[in-house]
């Protein structure tokens, strides 16, 4: 039966979930527990992100034989290891253009936000790339940060629409101030979390009873729970602000484009992982996917913010190439649009 904070369902149905990796050292580092690890986790030479995974994507360089396995070296997740290296450049873009708008409200807090989100994939590359070997110490640290950087994002996003109420000056030290001061918390909070599951520096937050459940209430809280609750709060104070107190409606359809764009992301890493994964002889799966949608539902906030600063939106060439990135996404998820 599944409890809260479980994440053997997730590890093994959902295909490079990342924080998979911290309960793959847990286990291995144990040897009275090494048994669970059986089928493609085996080995973990070869293993793919996941615990006993229904289907996941061999350590570049390894073939591991098993169902929906392909023949020949994987290459690794392959396909988020460009598309994260592509939304770097994009993030990139946003960062620059959101630089060069000094007058413009809330300016400081959105370029910090795109920073942070920047931060996040080139760790997300690595954690979800299969590139290193599981269990090791490098893709243990670099997991435990991955989610650090996961959980401050979605304080700093949350705190960009605090600010924009302007009961707070944006840009003076009552702002940043507390912006920088709970992300260091929440990123030091989380990272300290993920360590401890899988080094076991201290038993609070070792194995449960059942390891095979491979259950973390702090860790499931803070990866899934507090972003789920921070998106929410986000877009109501944001759907206020530009409906009751600009009046505003354009504004509030990119919104809705990026809350869509962030539920759209969530379901292809879930539910079209395994799905693409399988179909493909575990070349690829939805982390990709999944990807696309959550940089263009971050383009999309820029948009939305350079918007009701501007009051109108300037036809610019990277604002139109953000527009084909996001399009590109939802062409893929639907490709027998004749549209696309």
């Amino acid at each position: 039966m599944t409890r809260f904070g479980d994440f053997a369902p997730l590890c093994r149905n959902t295909p490079s979930y990342t924080w998979c990796n911290l309960f793959y050292r847990q286990i291995s580092s144990d040897s009275s527990l090494r048994s669970i690890l059986t089928g493609l986790s085996a080995d973990a030479n070869s293993a793919p992100v996941g615990i006993n995974p229904v289907c996941g994507i061999a350590k570049a360089g390894t073939t591991i034989d098993g169902p929906h396995q392909g023949t020949g070296k994987s290459l690794g997740n392959i396909a988020n290891i460009v598309i994260c290296a592509v939304s770097m450049l994009v993030i990139l873009g946003l960062i620059v253009g959101s630089q060069k708008r000094k007058a413009a409200v809330g300016r400081v807090e959105l370029r910090n936000l795109l920073v942070i989100y920047f931060l996040t994939l080139p760790f997300q590359l690595v954690t979800t790339g299969a590139l290193l070997e599981q269990g090791s110490t490098a893709l243990v640290a670099l997991t435990a940060i991955h989610a650090g950087l996961v959980a401050a994002f979605f304080w700093a996003l949350l705190m960009n629409a605090l600010i924009a109420t302007q009961k707070i000056e944006d840009g003076t030290p009552a702002a940043l101030v507390p912006y920088f001061l709970f992300c260091a918390a929440f990123f030091a909070g989380t990272t300290y979390i993920a360590f401890d599951i899988a080094l076991g520096i201290t038993t609070a937050l070792g194995p449960s009873n059942d390891p095979s459940e491979l259950r973390s209430i702090p860790l499931f809280v803070l990866t899934s729970i507090w972003p789920a609750v921070a998106t929410i709060l986000y877009f109501a104070i944001m759907a206020y602000i530009v409906l009751a107190v600009l009046n505003e409606t354009r504004p509030m359809w990119y919104y809705i484009l990026s809350a869509g764009l962030f539920v759209l992301s969530q379901l292809a890493w879930f539910l079209l992982g395994k799905v693409i994964c399988e179909g493909s002889t575990s070349k690829i799966d939805g982390s990709f996917v999944a990807t696309i949608l959550e940089t263009a539902a971050v383009g999309m906030l820029y948009l939305a913010w350079r918007s009701i600063t501007e009051g109108s939106l300037a036809s610019s060439w990277f604002s139109f190439c953000l527009f084909l990135y996001s399009r590109s996404s939802a062409c893929w998820l639907g490709r027998s649009s004749a549209r696309c």
